[in-house]
């Protein structure tokens, strides 16, 4: 997709080994949560949502910022459950919003149950995130509390922010920055501002962590942008230029409309006006995107994002962890799915 690549002591083959062995960590302390059967519509979706295929991005996240500030995880592993299960609950309330069946090739948890227990279950969930946070390790577990907070609360503003969107005619590219910061990138901050506070982190190094996380948490919506009208069929699981078909109001389309004029201007104009344009039609808006240089554009907003991401945290003080939080970056950025 992009040709940037990183050179790092830390090899991509010792990241994803690394990774694929944290993911294995998680997974099975979450598969120790919400072990009580009764009232069984209240725990057993909270364990359904957690079983899926989630890819664990944030509480690895969490444990490699630890890891970056003082050298080891051992008391971050409560943390990142937190920062996992708050995510979920968002997948929830996310999935009865937007009325979506399927999450990961399964029903979602309120067709598998109802609305009202995947609203509840998804409240329990939030309380039961700051329960571990309060489990960590630490002598800053207000810090902790508030962190997962803020997160909630911006997480809710981003939420707010892209149902406005939808209905915006006159959308700007400001418009969806500022939406995707909220909805994505705050929980991928956080999520590395609580692992340095698991890790007892400076001030500094937590305002770096921070940084590292806003501009990967960016780079990483572009690109989920980006990939929707570039991957192939199959590798994402969903239909290549999805978000247009669906007028989705996208980083690519956003700038295009700025870009172009006339009668192709009148037709990406069009996406927004009818909320969405046919499935046979996606080969002209690709075309459109190709000729005004917005993939070009695009690739290089990711990988100029990326590389000041990499820089923010050149100079935390443990070298492998801070290089691991870097080659991740790296996989993550290279992947096209």
């Amino acid at each position: 997709m992009t040709d940037f690549i990183m050179t790092l002591p830390i090899t991509q083959e010792l990241v994803e080994k690394k990774y694929h062995l944290y993911h294995s960590r998680i997974n099975d302390a979450l598969g120790a949560c919400f072990d009580r059967e009764s009232p069984v519509t209240l725990y057993a979706p909270a364990r359904y949502i957690l079983e899926g295929k989630g890819k664990r991005i944030r509480p690895f996240l969490t444990l490699l910022a630890s890891e970056a500030v003082c050298g080891s995880s051992e008391n971050a592993l409560n943390v990142a459950l937190a920062v996992e299960i708050l995510h979920n609950f968002t997948l929830i309330h996310d999935d009865i919003m937007d009325q979506a069946e399927l999450r990961h090739g399964r029903s979602t948890v309120h067709k598998q149950w109802n609305i009202n227990a995947a609203i509840l279950s998804g409240d329990m969930m939030i309380a039961y995130a700051y329960e571990l946070a309060l489990l960590a390790k630490s002598n800053r577990h207000s810090e902790l509390i508030h962190i997962l907070n803020d997160a909630n609360i911006t997480i809710c503003e981003g939420q707010a922010l892209d149902m406005e969107l939808e209905e915006k005619k006159d959308a700007s590219i400001n418009d969806y920055l500022d939406m995707i910061a909220k909805k994505t990138g705050r929980l991928i901050s956080a999520a590395l501002e609580a692992g340095g506070v698991a890790g007892n982190a400076t001030d500094d190094q937590l305002s770096k962590l921070i940084l590292f996380g806003d501009k990967i948490g960016r780079a990483f919506q572009i690109q989920d942008d980006y990939l929707d009208i570039m991957a192939n069929n199959g590798k994402s699981g969903k239909i290549v230029g999805g978000d247009v078909i669906n007028g989705k109001k996208t980083y690519l389309l956003l700038r295009s409309l700025e870009l172009t004029s006339g009668t192709e201007h009148d037709l990406l104009h069009s996406v927004i006006i009818n909320k969405g344009i046919s499935a046979d039609r996606i080969p002209e808006v690709k075309a459109i995107y190709e000729q005004c240089g917005v993939l070009a554009e695009t690739a290089a907003l990711i990988n100029s994002t990326t590389e000041e991401a990499l820089s923010a945290i050149d100079d935390l003080p443990h070298a492998e962890g801070k290089e691991y939080l870097q080659g991740f970056a790296n996989v993550l950025i290279q992947r096209d799915f």
